[in-house]
């Protein structure tokens, strides 16, 4: 079979799915999460013993990357929760919302839909297979897992686990199909299935992103890199700003929520700057600063321009000191990715500017960045971060993989 006669395959086996599990009830689909996350710990072995398989393949991947991909007893629980969570949350399909009656006595409203097949396309993260899977059935979708060729292992094992909970709760198991092959020319042919699929998205590095997005013949939302800041204003509680910047660095430094970029107001720059380094490069942290930075704690090492514009995703953070709000701002927005951006303030009028102004997925004010994420945000589980203003920006839960349809209700009207 050619790769264009399999990705077919792959699209109008997920059309059919998706007809039936964009119309199963709810007790049906939370029936099948819940025995997704008891097989999660029934068979946590098997999955264990592929994720150390792939570990050892690839034990020449970053450290940031390593981290994505290992999976431990921990992490396995943490995403059978997540699957729990999914399985709590109000079910969005055939929710009617803004019912309204027009003047010729027709009611008008909004219902929300599946979108349909949704094409997942990601890298090194296993837990992606759950979470997409898990999303996409609760939002009564079909997906199509593709993940990288260095998680080969793992996604196959919980590709497997989750087909059989499917079947175990009468479901089709081809609600959730995975492409048991990184070969790149099959993935291509997948991204022109649009007759099949509704949406692809892309979850991963610069080069698979673009690629997706150059090759895609049905609408792409994005999940871009994330250089996250956090801006230290004049009005800051300088302890709270250390506390979040350290939360937001070293916490997980190899996720996309993570901080690259401290901002600090020259107004508390004397004070902070020498704090926020030492307990910076306590952590283990390369710190990389502006010329201000330097002169104020002379162990950092110069910023290149560079630097200024990279996802680091390690235990390195620029440090810049701004004149003042404006300038901050101003450096977000030529440098940011839309991703996640926080402000240290205490000042409620400066907070709210903040808000407005800064056009991120998240912003926050007093918080860490480490929040941009759909569980911390009362989504469950997630599928990504989009950075795609259309049609969803930020963390993409169960709302963010339905459409609304106009529904007409009349009484024999006429026009």
């Amino acid at each position: 079979m050619t790769p264009a006669d399999r990705a077919r395959a792959f699209g109008r086996a997920a059309r059919a799915a998706s007809r039936a599990v964009g119309n199963a009830t709810r007790a049906q689909k939370d029936a099948a999460l819940h025995i997704v996350a008891r097989r999660l710990y029934d068979e946590r072995r098997m999955v264990l013993d592929a994720n150390a398989r792939d570990l050892a393949e690839n034990a020449d991947l970053a450290p940031a990357l390593r981290d994505r991909l290992k999976l431990d007893e921990g992490r396995l629980e943490s995403l059978a929760d997540a699957v729990r969570a999914v399985a709590l949350l109000p079910d969005p399909v055939g929710r009617i919302d803004r019912l309204e009656v027009r003047p010729n006595g027709l009611r008008v409203g909004r219902m929300m839909v599946p979108l349909g097949a949704v094409l997942m396309i990601y890298e090194s993260r296993p837990n992606v297979t759950i979470d997409a899977a898990a999303l996409c059935l609760k939002s009564g979708n079909a997906v199509v897992l593709r993940g990288g060729k260095e998680s080969l292992h793992t996604n196959r094992a919980l590709a497997a686990l989750y087909r059989r909970a499917l079947t175990e709760a009468g479901l089709p198991a081809d609600a959730a199909q995975f492409v048991d092959d990184p070969d790149r020319e099959l993935l291509r042919e997948l991204l022109q299935q649009d007759a099949y699929f509704d949406l692809a998205i892309p979850r991963g590095g610069t080069g698979l992103i673009l690629a997706v997005t150059d090759q895609a013949r049905m609408p792409v939302i994005r999940h871009w890199q994330g250089i996250c800041h956090v801006y230290v204003h004049a009005t800051a509680d300088l302890d709270a700003a250390l506390a979040i910047a350290l939360n937001a660095k070293v916490q997980r430094p190899g996720v996309c929520n993570a901080l690259e970029c401290v901002l600090v107001d020259s107004a508390v720059a004397d004070g902070f700057v020498p704090r926020l380094v030492a307990a910076l490069q306590a952590h283990a942290v390369e710190v990389r600063g502006c010329p201000q930075t330097q002169t104020l704690a002379p162990t950092v090492v110069a910023a290149s321009d560079a630097d200024w514009d990279t996802e680091f995703l390690a235990l390195i953070c620029a440090v810049k000191v701004v004149s003042d709000y404006d300038e901050a701002t101003a450096f977000i927005d030529r440098h940011g990715t839309h991703h996640s951006e926080a402000i240290i303030t205490r000042d409620h009028g400066v907070a709210m500017r903040f808000l407005r102004e800064v056009d991120a997925s998240c912003v926050l004010v007093n918080a860490s960045t480490r929040f941009n994420d759909g569980g911390e945000l009362g989504l469950g589980a997630e599928l990504g971060i989009s950075t795609t203003k259309l049609h969803a920006y930020g963390p993409m839960g169960l709302e963010e993989l339905c459409t609304r349809k106009f529904v007409v209700l009349g009484d024999g009207h006429v026009r």
